[in-house]
Order: C-alpha cells, then sequence, then structure tokens
C-alpha cells in the first residue's frame, strides 16, 4: 500500500549541477548555475518541512477557495458549487454566471477605429489641423462650459496651457477645441518628439503672401499650436523657462500653444491643469445627434439594452465615438443587433492588445507584469499585487535576458499613475484572512472582464511568456498565504479554460504529482474553478484519476470530487465509493491501511451532504449502505459523522448544520428525517465509529445549553435514536456522566435532554 509521500523523489541538494560546469565559460551563467543550485537546496528544505505539516482540512480548504476566488468566479454565490445547508436554507457556495465563452472561447474578431482627433498624433506627425475636422470636433465637443471657460481664459492670458490626462480621456480633442474657440486659425500640430528646449524655435511668422489661406482666416487670427503627448525623460525634462521662452515668442507672434502630457511626463516647475474627460453618456449623445437623421431615433439608441450595458463599462472615449459611429449604421440598417451587443467586448480586446503589442517606450515591461499580476489578483490587495508582479517582471526579464540579471527598481510608478495606465480603480475594503476580516486597499480593473480577457490574451497571444508566467506561477503556488495559492489556481483555471492540453501538461499535473500538500491542493482548486468556469472535461480527468495507481492523483480526484460533486451526486459518490474499496483491496497488512486516504474520502463525502444536493446524497448514501459492510460502510459513517461536527459559520457555538437540515426535514416530512436518525444510530453502534460519534454528541449537548433552538432540535433526535435498550443505555450514560466544559459541572440541558429519551 502506497504512503502518503510515496512518489518521485524530488532533486537532492547533490543534483544541483554543478558537475556540468565542465567546459562552460562566462560568470553570468556561473552565477546563474549558482543560484538554481541554491533554489533547489530551498526547495528540498521546504519540500520536507511541507509534509511534516498537518495537511489542511477539507472543509477550511474549502473556506479559503470561498474567501478568496476571484470576483468573476463568483464561488461565493454559486449554488453548484459545495454550498452548506441550515434547516433548509443553503450557505456558502451559490448562483451566478462567469461571462461565457464570448470571453474564455475563441477570440473575436478585432477591428480597428480611427476617428480624426480622438487619439493623439503619431510621433512624426507635424503640420496644419484642417479646418472641416475642427468643425466636425466641434459639432460633438462635450464638457462643461465652466471648465471651458476658465480654461480658455488661462490660455488667453498665459499664451500657453499645459494640459494633463489619461491617454484616450480626450485630452487632445481638448486642446483642439479650446484654440477653435479661441479663433486661432490656422491650428498646427507639432512633433511629439520635440525636445522642450527649443520649443520657442517651433513658432515662425507667417508667410504675408499666404496668410489667412487655406484655413480661411485672416492675418489678424491668432494662430494656434497643439503639442499632444509631449515625450519627455529624466534627462530630458519639461521645464519652467521653456514654457516662459515659448509664452514670448508666442506673445510676439499673437499665437497660442496647449501641450497635453501623461501622467508620467517629467515636469519642473510646470504650472499644469488637469483634464477631466466628460461623462459617457453625454459623449455618445452628442455623437449620435449628428449622425442619425432625428433625436426621437437618437433617444430610442440610447435606451436599447446594449447601449445601457455599453454604458455602464467606464469605455474611453474613442471608443465611444466608435460606438456611435456603429449605432449609426445600425440605425440605418447596416450591421445587425449582434454587432452593437458585440461591440463593448472588442473594444476590451482591442485594449488588452494595445497593452501587450505596444513597444516598450510605450508600456514598460514592468508595467505589463503589473497588468498580469493584476490580472490573477483583480480586487485583491494592491501591495500583494504590486510585489507578486515584480516577480513576475524578473521571470519576464530571464525571458528576454537569459545571461542578464534581472532587475527590479525599489521605488518605481505612483500607484494612481500605475492604476490609470491598467484602466483600474483602488479603493478599501476588508479582507478575510484566519485572524478574521482585515481592512485593505485593493485595486480591481473597472471592468471585470479585464482580467479574463488579458489572462487569455497574455496565454494564447504571446507564447513566449509562457516559460515566465509558468514559474511564476509555481513560485504562487509555494507561499503560504492562502490567497496568493488561491489566486494561482485561479489564473491556471481561466489558462485551462482558453488551452486545457497545455495547461494539463504545464501546470496542473505537476503540481497534482507533487509530493507537497500545498502544490496538490492548489491543483485540486484549479480543476474545481476550471470546471466552474465551463472548461469542458473536468470530470473525465476526475474519473480517471480517481482509479489510477498514484495515489496523489487520486488524492486530488477526492478532493476535487467533494467541491464539484454536488452537481452530479450519483456519479460523484460511485467514484468514492470505487476510491474506498480500492483501500481495502489486496490489504495483506492491517498497518498498511491507508487512513489518510480514508480520512480524505469521508471528508469528501461530509462536504457533498453540506451541499445544496444534500437530500439526494443522504439518499444514496442509505440505498448503498449495505452494498460493501467494509468499504462502503466506513465511508458512509466516516462522512456522515464528520459533516456532524460542522456548524453554522464555523462558530465554536454555531448551530450544529445536520441537526439544523434534520429539524427542517422532521418539519417538512422530508425522507432526511428517517434517514439521518438511521446513519446515527449505525455511527453509534459501530464500534470503530462510537467514540467519534459520542464526542460529536457532546458538543451538541454543550451548545444546546446556550441554544434554546439547538436544545429543542437534539430533544427531538434523540427520541428517534433509541430503538433497543442498549441505544438507551448508551446515551443515557452520555447525558448521565459528560462533564461541562473544561471539567466544570454537567450541563443543566443535559437532564433536561435525559428526559426525553423513551424507555425501553
Amino acid at each position: 500500500m502506497s504512503t502518503p509521500d510515496s512518489g518521485p523523489d524530488e532533486p537532492s541538494a547533490s543534483d544541483d549541477g554543478k558537475d556540468g560546469r565542465d567546459g562552460r565559460d562566462g560568470a553570468a551563467k556561473d552565477a546563474k548555475e549558482s543560484k538554481d543550485a541554491k533554489d533547489a537546496k530551498e526547495s528540498e528544505g521546504s519540500e520536507g518541512s511541507e509534509e511534516r505539516e498537518q495537511p489542511q482540512t477539507a472543509w477550511s480548504a474549502r473556506r479559503d477557495l470561498i474567501d478568496h476566488s476571484p470576483r468573476t468566479m463568483n464561488v461565493g454565490d454559486r449554488t453548484r458549487f459545495g454550498g452548506s445547508m441550515v434547516g433548509g436554507s443553503q450557505h456558502g457556495v451559490s448562483g451566478g454566471q462567469v461571462t461565457g465563452d464570448v470571453i474564455m472561447g475563441s477570440k473575436t474578431e478585432i477591428h480597428q477605429w480611427a476617428l480624426p482627433g480622438l487619439s493623439a498624433p503619431s510621433a512624426s506627425v507635424s503640420g496644419e489641423v484642417p479646418q472641416t475636422t475642427l468643425d466636425r470636433l466641434a459639432a460633438s465637443f462635450v464638457a462643461a462650459d465652466a471648465t471651458i471657460e476658465a480654461l480658455l481664459a488661462r490660455l488667453r492670458r498665459d499664451r500657453v496651457l499645459v494640459l494633463s490626462g489619461a491617454r484616450f480621456t480626450g485630452r487632445h480633442t481638448a486642446a483642439l477645441m479650446l484654440l477653435h474657440r479661441l479663433g486661432a486659425a490656422p491650428v498646427h500640430t507639432l512633433d511629439r518628439d520635440t525636445n522642450p528646449s527649443t520649443l520657442a524655435d517651433e513658432f515662425t511668422a507667417p508667410d504675408t503672401a499666404t496668410a489667412g489661406a487655406g484655413a480661411g482666416g485672416t492675418a489678424a487670427q491668432p494662430r494656434g499650436y497643439v503639442l499632444a503627448d509631449l515625450v519627455t525623460r529624466r534627462d530630458r525634462p519639461l521645464r519652467e523657462h521653456h514654457l516662459l521662452a515659448a509664452c514670448d515668442r508666442l506673445t510676439a507672434l499673437d499665437a497660442y500653444l496647449v501641450v497635453t502630457v501623461g501622467p508620467t511626463a517629467v515636469l519642473e516647475d510646470v504650472p499644469v491643469v488637469s483634464w477631466q474627460p466628460p461623462q459617457t453618456a453625454d459623449v455618445l449623445a452628442a455623437h449620435l445627434r449628428i449622425r442619425v437623421d432625428d433625436d426621437e431615433t437618437a433617444a430610442k439608441l440610447l435606451e436599447l439594452p446594449d447601449v445601457t450595458e455599453f454604458l455602464s463599462r467606464s469605455h474611453q472615449l474613442r471608443e465611444v465615438a466608435a460606438f456611435a459611429q456603429l449605432l449609426g449604421r445600425y440605425a440605418a440598417g447596416e450591421v445587425g443587433e449582434q454587432a452593437v451587443a458585440q461591440f463593448s467586448l472588442i473594444s476590451l480586446e482591442n485594449q488588452v492588445q494595445e497593452w501587450f503589442e505596444e513597444d516598450e517606450a510605450s508600456i514598460h515591461l514592468r508595467d505589463k507584469a503589473f497588468l498580469v499580476a493584476l490580472a490573477a489578483f483583480d480586487d485583491g490587495p494592491y501591495a500583494l499585487t504590486a510585489e507578486l508582479s515584480d516577480l513576475l517582471y524578473r521571470f519576464l526579464q530571464q525571458t528576454q535576458n537569459p545571461v542578464g540579471v534581472p532587475e527590479v527598481p525599489v521605488f518605481g510608478t505612483h500607484i494612481g499613475k500605475r492604476l490609470q495606465l491598467a484602466r483600474a480603480e483602488r479603493y478599501e475594503d476588508d479582507e478575510h484572512t484566519e485572524w478574521g476580516p482585515v481592512t485593505q486597499q485593493k485595486a480591481r480593473f473597472v471592468d471585470d472582464r479585464a482580467s479574463l480577457v488579458l489572462l487569455r490574451e497574455v496565454w494564447t497571444g504571446h507564447p513566449s511568456a509562457r516559460p515566465a508566467l509558468i514559474d511564476w506561477l509555481r513560485r504562487l503556488a509555494d507561499d503560504g498565504r492562502p490567497l496568493v495559492r488561491t489566486r494561482a489556481a485561479s489564473t491556471v483555471a481561466v489558462l485551462a479554460r482558453t488551452d486545457l492540453p497545455s495547461a494539463m501538461a504545464l501546470v496542473i499535473e505537476p503540481w497534482a504529482i507533487s509530493n507537497r500538500f500545498r502544490h496538490r491542493l492548489v491543483a485540486v482548486n484549479a480543476l474545481t474553478l476550471a470546471h466552474l468556469i465551463d472548461t469542458p472535461n473536468i470530470p473525465r480527468i476526475l474519473d480517471e484519476w480517481s482509479k489510477g495507481e498514484d495515489r496523489r492523483l487520486r488524492w486530488v480526484a477526492v478532493r476535487a470530487y467533494a467541491l464539484i460533486g454536488a452537481e452530479r451526486p450519483s456519479q460523484a459518490l460511485a467514484a468514492l465509493r470505487t476510491a474506498a474499496r480500492s483501500l481495502y483491496r489486496d490489504l495483506a497488512d492491517p498497518d498498511d491501511f491507508d487512513r489518510e486516504m480514508a480520512r480524505e474520502l469521508g471528508e469528501a463525502v461530509a462536504l457533498l451532504l453540506l451541499s445544496e444536493a444534500g437530500d439526494q446524497v443522504l439518499a444514496e448514501l442509505r440505498l448503498h449502505f449495505t452494498d460493501d459492510r467494509l468499504a462502503v460502510h466506513d465511508l458512509t459513517i466516516g462522512g456522515f459523522v464528520s459533516a456532524c461536527r460542522h456548524t453554522q459559520d464555523d462558530e465554536r457555538y454555531g448551530h450544529p448544520l445536520v441537526l439544523g437540515w434534520y429539524a427542517q426535514a422532521a418539519n417538512d416530512g422530508s425522507a432526511a428525517a428517517h434517514h439521518i436518525p438511521f446513519l446515527w444510530r449505525e455511527a453509534l453502534g459501530d464500534p470503530k465509529a462510537t467514540r467519534h460519534a459520542l464526542d460529536v454528541l457532546r458538543e451538541w449537548v454543550l451548545i444546546a445549553d446556550r441554544s434554546t433552538t439547538t436544545e429543542w432540535a437534539l430533544a427531538h433526535l434523540l427520541r428517534t435514536l433509541v430503538t433497543t435498550p442498549a441505544e438507551h443505555q448508551r446515551l443515557g450514560h452520555l447525558l448521565r456522566t459528560m462533564p461541562g466544559e473544561d471539567g466544570a459541572a454537567p450541563p443543566a440541558v443535559a437532564a433536561r435532554l435525559l428526559t426525553a429519551l423513551p424507555i425501553r
């Protein structure tokens, strides 16, 4: 019989690759090998210490999974997965849907939209903005009048205005419209790579022979300049004296300049105005007014459910303008409802692709690592996300440059700027811990679909990142924090939904055959969550593993059955019975009996009993109770007694879940009112289970001493447990002799319950 530690040997400290250095040269390679050897030794040491620890029970592991799974999986609200029952009401994992195949399946076809004035000019563009473009933008421009008037007053006074805002918030359009309302003509765009020190040299006097031509202006009209997304660096910042020199030159030429910069621009003593984008609903309405024939049609379009859904997603203004264009085509009958319904998701996929296709100068590798970490830890503590994103950044650097030494800046981008890039938000909320709720500063994507789309894009669209991502996930599975391990599992679940064969071979199976309890538990959670988001073939995998020879795979299958078996209780219980019989098959020496696996099987049955399928599970257990007087009998009794130990909210004196279930069944007249007493009598009469069953009854009596509800339910149950003199004697002895808390006098409730026992 295999033991809990059976399986392939882990790498030993002597197997660290030092003998293979002969003939190799290069200090970088030696340093890397030395580090690998050190990591191997540390891994081996942690392996041994882990196996000496007591594995986490299935019930507490389930609680961690519920507490720490991402919001997109709604584990805490799904009735299909491991809930708990008190008096007929479900408590635990219940209801909800993940976004489905449109996100988790094959990618949607993606189209790019380019609308004049909605995005910053490219790095090499300079020239005059056509008057037709300015007029078109003016027709749909939306901004608060007070805001525009304040900006115009400042621009008239200073001649130069620096407008700061996130990308795609309309800052470039706002710059053009400020100059347009000021009456500037023509309006020129300047190259974003303009050196701040030579900014004043960009402004030249107009040619008197052509002044006023082309743009329809006159010589008396001021000229306008826009420098969109000025490129600055630490060695080339925009300084105050650059603007003062530009102001002098602009005054002499009767011209105005608006500079737009991002939140990470390097500025020194430069007055900046923060640009706040208008409401997306206002922008959409403004664009629709110029694209449809009448206001009534525009109003009907705005009332469409897909439009309401789109506006709830906090889309960028460029996406809003493109959506208005699509709605105009929909109103004209050129596109159908499906195009309107899919537009929001397509826009999100466009954004995610931009993040990972931009060159390093636009989005640094460290920021890309943060985006991936935020996808894994969406709605989690920001500090934890940032910490683990830097770990991923190191792995990505090693992929890009294997001989280099990964470097992580100690002090990097400000949290606000980092979240702005990610289209995310921060907030304070409680985080579940083993010590109770703790208030944390958290971060999450504004669009809750972003994490799923992003992980799919990285895994399938950028295979070169897989080695670093796999190394990162393996490190997360070793982490001592349940939140980190759970998010490693949920991330792999998304990868499995996208590409099951690769996720199984590269991540889940290595975890499942590990000798470390932590790794196997992460594999359990990954398979469970993968099934939760409708990944196909997970039950088939569990069925095969439960019948296999590898004890570790059987363990993973049993734990997973406990979590997803409520969906198919008959099949799950059949698999658990098969696994239980295998424990007794060919057992030559009783000392070889695998008690740990037997305990796991019992806990699996307990979780199924306390799920929303509890009535069906209970009926199945009763139906097959006599199939096998060893394996099936022990499995049923062990699982039932284990279920009886659990209380509402896991409180020390919480109402016992099975007792509450019995009370409700007795009130409703359901079959559980007969099955529960039957299993109690069998447990009390089984020499191997009597002591454990009596211990549970003692706990129930102590709870009843504090709760009238529990006392009445227990009194009702005890009357059904006495059918023979022996049963009366056993329960009577318990109630007469049991001590109170910490050796105190017997609780008063014991005497009252004694009177409830019928005389036999």
